[in-house]
């Protein structure tokens, strides 16, 4: 398994580097659209793992939906005089409220599942408030732009990536080596509360490489922004692993050897862009 996880990380991070930094970004929101649409076929999966219509009937739903805001959102009017365009704002509001509902929801696990888990109408409105804010927001991210450098944008994405690998990294390996305290057992067995603290000292890793290349940034402010980002994308994390054991899923799909689906690469991610946009449009625009 392990060996599989690292071959594939050998071709998929290039892949997933060069798109962030070399791909324009007028293409990479339209080939992230398919991206996203593997994610949603396989959170279909999660809604109905028995019935293939469903399925597919989510996955048009959520490509419509992220076709639609490309065609009225175009790149050159995602942000307007530093101004995020009010439609990706009020998405990406939206997404960070529903990470504060998906707090509630994991922390009363499995007593409040009752309410949703035989639902196909909520487990796909929660779809797509989990995969359409982390699309507008990786593309707001991405699409910045700055005198100071034209890899401006792109570093930010690069920075979230960092912080949630970093993160899952620590915490893998901190909870394979000393792990013992359960963190929630109900949601993830595997998942420990000394992992998560290694995971969280591990990015301090991030915050020495910001500050040793931007060192005019606020210390306090990085190293807040950092842990809470970790944190949010924990939640991320045990979001997805709730609705996977609520649907009797182990993976979310085999797309990627030794890791699963890209819903499963992604977790993380679609709790911890949005919440770092925010943070950035409140603290640096």
């Amino acid at each position: 398994m392990l060996k599989q996880r690292i071959i594939t990380a050998i071709w998929l991070i290039p892949l997933v580097l060069g798109a962030i930094f070399w791909l324009p970004s007028e293409y990479f929101a339209w080939a992230l659209v398919a991206v996203f649409l593997i994610a949603a076929k396989e959170w279909g999966r999660i809604i109905d793992s028995q019935c293939d219509i469903t399925q597919w009937s989510f996955t048009c739903t959520v490509g419509i939906l992220l076709v639609v805001l490309n065609l009225i959102v175009p790149i050159d009017a995602v942000w307007l005089r530093g101004q995020l365009h009010p439609i990706y704002l009020a998405v990406i509001y939206i997404g960070a409220l529903w990470w504060l509902v998906s707090l509630l929801l994991v922390v009363t696990y499995p007593k409040t599942a009752k309410l949703w888990q035989k639902s196909p109408m909520l487990k796909s409105m929660f779809g797509q408030l989990t995969l359409v804010p982390c699309f507008v927001a990786l593309i707001a991210l991405k699409s910045i732009s700055s005198q100071v450098s034209v890899y401006y944008g792109p570093s930010l994405v690069l920075l979230v990536m960092l912080i949630v690998w970093a993160a899952d990294s620590g915490a893998y390996f901190v909870g394979k080596a000393i792990g013992k305290t359960k963190l929630m057992p109900a949601v993830s067995p595997a998942k420990t509360l000394e992992g998560l603290l290694g995971g969280l000292v591990t990015t301090m890793l991030v915050v020495t490489g910001i500050m040793y290349y931007s060192p005019e940034q606020e210390l306090g402010l990085v190293v807040g922004v950092t842990l809470f980002v970790a944190l949010v994308s924990a939640l991320g994390d045990l979001s997805e692993s709730m609705f996977k054991r609520a649907a009797s899923i182990k993976d979310s799909g085999t797309i990627l050897p030794g890791h699963g689906g890209v819903l499963d690469r992604i977790d993380s991610l679609t709790a911890a862009l949005p919440v770092f946009t925010l943070i950035y449009i409140a603290f640096w625009m």
